[in-house]
């Protein structure tokens, strides 16, 4: 008697799949202290995961899956619901089960023991009506090394961010420049912009001292939770991932999806509507994903796609299509995010002391603002310390030789441009106007600015990473015949949504 009804009770406790089984409910946090109290209901439909599985919550708000002994749950936040936040603004989505904790040969420390998995994990969530339309904000590659550069995304980027309308912004990894001990500081700076903040993983944010890819989240597990998930903000659906494979030696990593988060995506998607739009959010740049194929299939057939990524210290907007096996009926639009620390906190300091940072294919350091408006978007590039107008800069000699015939060019860089834009310049008020070609190379403004802060050094040498070609820069001759005298030079560029931007440049003729 006593065998038969402990071979039910372990029966009862064993899932589908013949793991353990971990039980939990999403509740309607009332007083939104966080914990399930007397009176707060279950809340039904609601998505929860283990990483790989996901299940919907029952009537009551009740929710099973397996696990083993390393497991991060995690609730995927529907619309008009908002998950708690810590003190940091950090949204406290899920729950991490580690009962053994991390290893204790990690330089930066892991996870602490959690003990037993308790009999009931409890999602809280509170009511939060969220419109169609609404803003959030994205960093690309903070990337500090020392408290110093903390400082200079202090002041060069979060303070104007201090009163944003925007809903929630989010970092697109590479948080920190290997120093993981920076994670605190930086977390109450982004909290002081007063919106909930969100975390990808980059190739600098993990535990290179660890051995494998599974144990080289361990320190950003125990400040942000799962190193993939997904949730609802109004009528978009985006989902994180962390597309950086760890070799377990310094330094080498390639871009790819382990198959346990593909197979979470498959599940999540299952349980969204084919009408929303889809945001992947990702560190390496989706073409440089070594798996991506993968990653196609289960969402290509979808009429509402986008992804963005950070790393590469450019900006640019790559429109994928069947060259690259893609077999979506449009090009799937994949945006690699200015970012936050240009190129490394590199260059001469300005007059607060805060290097100019310029990236490396000639546009600013800075972040973006998307707005969402259903299923569509549209991106603000958004340049540290200068006014929105801010889109674009012309690169031009300063004097000509009405004899010399040696081709020279004029550049504009469109910050936020794409194969979508189109460039124009006149030279002279009622002068015709003259279409300018894009092209694929260095951008000459950078080039200079490498050659000028070497020159102008101790040593002789640039601190400025070499250049990048810009997928954003046109060019056109000078056009021969300009009188001689000074001329303004007026530009007409779009961006890649096509709205208009402005920007004059003085040039002389000389005879």
């Amino acid at each position: 008697m006593y065998l038969s009804i402990l071979l039910v009770t372990f029966i009862s406790i064993m899932s589908v799949s013949g793991a353990m089984a971990a039980r939990g409910t999403v509740f309607h946090d009332k007083n939104q202290n966080g914990k399930k109290d007397k009176g707060e209901p279950g809340i039904k439909n609601i998505g929860v995961s283990n990483g790989k599985e996901v299940a919907k919550t029952n009537d009551e708000g009740a929710w099973e899956l397996p696990h083993d002994e390393d497991t991060i749950f995690f609730v995927i936040k529907p619309r008009d619901w908002s998950a708690p936040l810590n003190k940091h603004n950090l949204p406290q989505f899920y729950y991490i089960h580690k009962p053994e904790g991390s290893s204790a040969k990690l330089k930066y420390k892991g996870l602490e023991p959690t003990g037993p998995l308790p009999e009931s994990i409890d999602f809280a969530l509170s009511p939060k009506k969220e419109p169609d339309t609404f803003k959030a904000i994205f960093f690309g590659d903070p990337q500090p090394s020392t408290i110093k550069q903390i400082n200079y995304i202090a002041h060069d980027i979060i303070a104007e961010l201090v009163g944003t309308d925007a809903k929630f912004g989010v970092t697109l990894g590479d948080i920190m420049d290997n120093n993981l001990d920076l994670f605190p500081p930086s977390n109450a700076n982004l909290a002081l912009i007063g919106i909930p903040w969100y975390n990808l993983v980059g190739n600098h944010d993990i535990n290179f001292d660890s051995q494998d890819d599974a144990g080289s989240d361990e320190t950003f597990h125990r400040f942000f939770g799962p190193n993939y998930y997904s949730f609802d903000h109004g009528p978009v659906h985006f989902i994180v991932l962390d597309d950086v494979e760890w070799s377990g030696k310094r330094g080498n990593y390639k871009g790819g999806l382990d198959e346990d988060q593909l197979t979470f995506v498959k599940h999540d998607l299952d349980l969204v509507p084919q009408e929303k739009l889809i945001v992947l959010m990702m560190h390496i740049p989706l073409i440089n994903v070594g798996n991506r194929q993968k990653l196609y299939r289960l969402i290509e057939k979808r009429p509402y796609t986008m992804s963005i990524s950070g790393h590469t210290h450019w900006h640019a907007h790559k429109l994928i299509d069947e060259k690259d096996g893609w077999k979506g009926k449009e090009p799937h639009h994949h945006i690699i995010n200015v970012c936050v620390s240009g190129t490394w906190w590199k260059g001469n300091k300005d007059e607060v002391a805060i290097p100019h940072a310029t990236m490396r294919d000639g546009a600013p350091n800075g972040y973006s603002i998307i707005t969402f408006d259903g299923t569509k978007h549209t991106l603000d590039f958004k340049a540290a310390r200068q006014p929105a107008s801010y889109q674009l800069s012309i690169h031009a000699p300063d004097q000509i030789d009405s004899k010399n015939e040696k081709q020279q060019f004029i550049y504009v860089n469109v910050f936020n441009g794409s194969a979508k834009s189109k460039v124009k310049m006149r030279i002279g008020k009622g002068a015709d106007w003259i279409p300018l070609k894009k092209t694929v190379e260095n951008d000459p403004y950078y080039v200079e600015l490498r050659e000028r802060e070497a020159l102008n050094s101790k040593d002789g040498k640039t601190q400025l990473n070499p250049p990048s070609p810009s997928n954003h820069l046109w060019k056109v001759q000078i056009p021969a015949g300009i009188e001689t005298g000074s001329h303004l030079i007026e530009i007409e560029a779009t961006d890649h949504y096509g709205r208009p931007h402005k920007g004059n440049r003085i040039i002389r003729v000389e005879k």
